[in-house]
C-alpha cells in the first residue's frame, strides 16, 4: 500500500509538471532574415514577449486551450493566428512577416522610453518608416520631413539656407531631436545634425507632438523627433542609394554590415552630398541655392550578451562646407567687404550607446556625447562657436502587477563658447558651462484592458536657473480594437542660448540687443487624440487619427524687428503665447493597390501681451500633406505623388516703405516619382520635384534687400537711427536676408538607383 501511494504521487507530480511545461517557441523572419524586438503576445492573457537578436521567441507553462497569437514589428504587417495547444512539450510556431507600407498601422515605438505597441501606448506617437520617405527621396532627413503633417522644415536664411524644424507652428528651438533616444542634435545644429545621417540606415522616425520634458528634459517643449537607426543584425549585407538631379545635386548613401564574430555585428554607413553649381535663375546676382560639400560616416555596433541583454554603441562624424551669396564670390573673399558671401565650415562628432546592466532588475545605462565646431562668416561678421554636450542616464524598468514603472536619473553637461557677446563678460571670454542633473519617474497603470493611465514627473536642477519641475499625465480609453481615445497633459521647459538658434542674429545686418536677462521658457500642454480603424468588406482599410492640441507658453522669448531696423531686440514676453489647433491624418489602403495618406492641420499661433493678440512671424494657420501611391504589379512599376500646401505666413519687413509682400501667398510643393523593381535587389527611380515650379520670388520684386550694397556703405540714417529714403535707396532699406519662407529652388528632375544585398 505504501509503495502504491508513492507511485500515484509520483505520477501526479509528473502529469502536473508536464502540463505546466507546455512550451511555445518559434522564429519570426522576413525573407529568411530574423526580426529582432518583434512583439509576440497571446491575446487575452498576460503572455507577451519580444524576439531576441536571432528572431526567436519563447513561452513556457502554457495551459492547453485555444488561443489567438498576435505578432507585430516595426515596418511589417501585423499577423494574427488562431491556434490550439494540446500537445505537451515544445510547440514550434514560426511566422514570416511581410513589409508594411501602412504608416498608421500597429508598430512598436518608444514614446514612453520603453518599447510598446503604438496603439497600446498612452502617449500618441507618430511613426514613419523608410517606405514613407522613399516616396520623395531627399539628401537629408531635414528635407524629408516636409511631407509629415504638422511638421515643416523652415529656412531661416535666404543666402546660406540654414533652418530648423517647426512642429504645429512652433519654432525649431522648441523641438528636441534625438538619435536612438539620445539627445544628439542641440539647438546649435538642428539643420546640421539632421543632415548627413544616411537615410538607408534609418529604421524609423518617431514624432511626439507636445511637451515631453518629463522624460527628455530641456528642448522637448513643443515636440520630439527621435531617429531610430537600424540594428546591424537586421540590416542588409550591403545597401546603396544614389541619385542626382537636373541641378547636378548628387547624393550617395552606402551601408555595409559585417560580423566580427558570433558576439558582435557592425553596420557602417556613409553619406556624401555634393552641390557645387552657381545658379541664379531669379537674376538677382545671388545664388538661388547654397553650394554644399558634405560627408558623414556612421558606425553602429551591436554586441550579443547573455540573456539577450542590450549593448549597442554608435559613432558619427560629419564635415560640411557650404556657401551662398554673390555669384562672383570665391573663398579669397571670405570675411571681407569686397564681395558678399556667407561661408560655413562645420565639424561634428557624436557618440551614443546603451548598456543593460548584468542584474536581475532591468537597469539600462544610456550615454551620448557630441562635439560641434562651427566656423562661419556672414559677410564681414565672424561667428566661431564650439559646443560640447555630455549626457548620461540610468533607467529602471519594472512591471509590478498592473503597474508598469519607469524611473531614472540623468545628467547633462553643456559647454558653449563663441566669439559673440553671448560668452563675454567685461570684455573677457566667459564660456558657458551648464550642469543639468535630473530625476524622473512614471507609472503606467492598466486598470483593465480598456483603461490605462500614466503619471509622470521630473525634477531638474539647472546650474544657472535653479529648480524645474515638469509633471505629466495621460489617459487611454480602448473602446475596442478599432477605436482608441487618448488624453495627454504636461509641462515643458527650455533653457535658452540665443545665439545658437537665431540665424538672424548672425547675418551682420542687424545689431543684437538683449533687453533683460532671459529666463527659461515654460509651457503647459493638453491634447486629445482619437484613432479610428475601418475595415470594409471588400478589404479596403481606413485609418483615421485626429488630435486637438493646446499649448500655452510663459517666459517665451520674442524677437522685435520693428522698433529699430538696425536691431533685433530680444526679451521674455510680457504675457503668454499660444499654439492651439486640430490635426487629422487619414491612411487608406485600397484592394486595387492604391494607397493614400492625407494629413491636414489647422492652428492658431499667437503672442498675447497687455491683452493684445499678435501673430508671430513665419507661422501658418493651415497646412496639408498628401501621398498617393499606386503599384502596377504586372510591370513592376510604382507611382508616388506627394505634396504639401501652406497658408500665408507673416513675414518680417524692414519698414513701412518696404515693397515686399507682408505675407506669403498660399503655396504648394509637389513631386512625382516612378519606381521600377523588376530586377532582383534593385530599384530604379525617376521623377520630378516642385512640379508647379514655385519660388518665393514670383510674388515679390526681390527677396534679399539692397543686394547692390550688402555692406550698407551707402545707407544714410536720421538722428534717431531711421534709414533715410534717398535716390540710391528709394525704399529706405538696409541689406537683409531674413525675408524667406520657402525654398528658392524651382522645378527639377531626378534619377536614382537603390540596391540591397541580403
Amino acid at each position: 500500500m505504501k509503495h502504491l501511494f508513492l507511485a500515484i504521487t509520483i505520477l501526479i507530480i509528473q502529469l502536473t509538471y508536464s502540463q505546466e511545461n507546455i512550451a511555445v517557441k518559434g522564429l519570426i523572419t522576413n525573407k529568411t532574415n530574423p526580426i529582432e524586438n518583434a512583439t509576440v503576445e497571446i491575446i487575452g492573457t498576460n503572455y507577451s514577449t519580444l524576439t531576441d537578436h536571432n528572431g526567436i521567441y519563447n513561452f513556457q507553462n502554457i495551459p492547453k486551450g485555444n488561443y489567438k497569437i498576435l505578432v507585430t514589428a516595426v515596418g511589417y504587417k501585423t499577423q494574427r493566428k488562431s491556434i490550439t495547444i494540446q500537445s505537451l512539450g515544445e510547440n514550434q510556431l514560426d511566422y514570416e512577416l511581410q513589409t508594411d507600407e501602412n504608416e498608421l498601422n500597429e508598430v512598436v515605438v518608444s514614446g514612453t522610453l520603453k518599447a510598446v505597441k503604438r496603439l497600446e501606448s498612452a502617449v500618441p506617437v507618430e511613426v514613419y518608416t523608410p517606405f514613407f520617405f522613399k516616396k520623395n527621396p531627399t539628401p537629408s532627413i531635414y528635407e524629408a520631413l516636409q511631407n509629415v503633417n504638422g511638421v515643416r522644415p523652415q529656412l531661416n536664411c535666404g543666402v546660406c539656407n540654414t533652418g530648423d524644424i517647426h512642429i504645429n507652428g512652433l519654432e525649431g528651438p522648441y523641438t528636441s531631436v534625438m538619435i536612438d533616444g539620445m539627445p544628439i542634435v542641440s539647438s546649435l545644429s538642428t539643420v546640421y545634425g539632421l543632415s548627413g545621417i544616411p537615410n538607408s540606415l534609418v529604421e524609423r522616425i518617431e514624432i511626439v507632438k507636445g511637451p515631453a520634458s518629463s522624460l527628455y528634459g530641456s528642448e522637448a517643449v513643443g515636440g520630439l523627433i527621435n531617429i531610430i537607426t537600424k540594428n546591424p543584425i537586421n540590416a542588409p549585407l550591403f545597401s546603396a542609394d544614389v541619385f542626382t538631379t537636373s541641378w547636378l545635386e548628387t547624393n550617395a548613401d552606402l551601408g555595409v554590415k559585417f560580423n566580427i564574430n558570433k558576439k558582435a555585428s557592425s553596420l557602417l554607413g556613409l553619406n556624401y552630398y555634393l552641390y557645387d553649381q552657381t545658379i541664379d535663375n531669379d537674376h538677382d546676382g545671388f545664388t538661388d541655392v547654397t553650394a554644399q560639400n558634405r560627408i558623414s560616416l556612421f558606425n553602429k555596433w551591436n554586441f550579443n550578451r547573455a540573456q539577450n541583454r542590450l549593448f549597442t554603441v554608435a559613432v558619427r562624424g560629419m564635415y560640411e562646407d557650404r556657401w551662398g551669396g554673390d555669384v562672383r564670390w570665391e573663398k579669397k573673399y571670405r570675411g571681407g567687404n569686397e564681395i558678399y558671401g556667407e561661408s560655413i565650415y562645420t565639424k561634428r562628432g557624436e557618440l551614443i550607446g546603451s548598456y543593460q546592466l548584468p542584474t536581475i532588475e532591468k537597469l539600462m545605462l544610456s550615454f551620448s556625447g557630441t562635439m560641434h565646431f562651427q566656423d562661419s562668416r556672414y559677410g564681414t561678421t565672424s561667428y566661431i562657436a564650439n559646443q560640447k554636450i555630455g549626457f548620461l542616464q540610468l533607467t529602471w524598468d519594472k512591471k509590478i502587477g498592473k503597474n508598469d514603472l519607469l524611473t531614472g536619473i540623468a545628467s547633462r553637461y553643456t559647454y558653449y563658447d563663441d566669439n559673440t557677446q553671448s560668452t563675454s563678460l567685461l570684455n573677457e571670454n566667459n564660456a558657458e558651462k551648464t550642469w543639468l542633473p535630473g530625476i524622473f519617474a512614471q507609472d503606467e497603470i492598466s486598470f483593465t484592458e480598456k483603461h490605462k493611465v500614466l503619471f509622470g514627473i521630473r525634477y531638474d536642477y539647472n546650474s544657472v536657473h535653479g529648480n524645474i519641475f515638469t509633471p505629466r499625465f495621460a489617459y487611454k480609453l480602448k473602446i475596442n480594437d478599432d477605436n482608441i481615445l487618448r488624453f495627454n497633459a504636461g509641462t515643458g521647459f527650455r533653457v535658452v542660448n540665443l545665439f545658437t538658434e537665431d540665424h538672424a542674429a548672425l547675418t551682420g545686418s542687424r545689431e543684437v540687443v538683449i533687453a533683460h536677462d532671459l529666463d527659461p521658457e515654460k509651457s503647459m500642454n493638453a491634447n486629445l487624440n482619437y484613432i479610428k480603424k475601418i475595415y470594409l468588406n471588400n478589404g479596403t482599410f481606413f485609418g483615421i487619427e485626429t488630435t486637438a492640441f493646446y499649448t500655452q507658453f510663459s517666459n517665451k522669448i520674442v524677437s522685435d524687428y520693428a522698433t529699430d531696423p538696425n536691431k533685433i531686440i530680444y526679451d521674455n514676453i510680457d504675457g503668454y503665447a499660444l499654439s492651439q489647433g486640430i490635426s487629422c491624418n487619414i491612411d487608406t489602403n485600397f484592394t486595387n493597390g492604391l494607397k493614400l495618406i492625407l494629413g491636414a492641420t489647422y492652428m492658431d499661433v499667437s503672442n498675447v501681451e497687455n491683452g493684445i493678440k499678435t501673430r508671430p512671424y513665419l507661422t501658418e494657420n493651415f497646412t496639408a500633406t498628401w501621398s498617393a501611391s499606386y503599384k502596377i504589379k504586372r510591370i513592376n512599376l510604382s507611382i508616388d505623388y506627394t505634396g504639401n500646401i501652406y497658408s500665408p505666413m507673416k513675414l518680417p519687413l524692414l519698414s513701412e516703405t518696404d515693397p515686399r509682400n507682408p505675407n506669403s501667398p498660399w503655396y504648394s510643393l509637389q513631386n512625382i516619382q516612378f519606381t521600377y523593381t523588376g530586377i532582383k535587389g534593385f530599384e530604379l527611380y525617376v521623377g520630378i520635384k516642385n512640379l508647379l515650379n514655385f519660388t518665393p520670388k514670383q510674388n515679390n520684386p526681390f527677396l534679399i534687400s539692397r543686394i547692390e550694397d550688402p555692406f550698407d556703405k551707402n545707407v544714410q540714417y536720421d538722428p534717431n537711427g531711421k534709414v533715410l529714403v534717398t535716390p540710391d535707396n528709394p525704399y529706405g532699406l538696409t541689406f537683409d536676408t531674413t525675408y524667406v519662407y520657402g525654398p528658392n529652388q524651382g522645378i527639377r528632375g531626378f534619377f536614382g538607383l537603390r540596391y540591397n544585398l541580403f
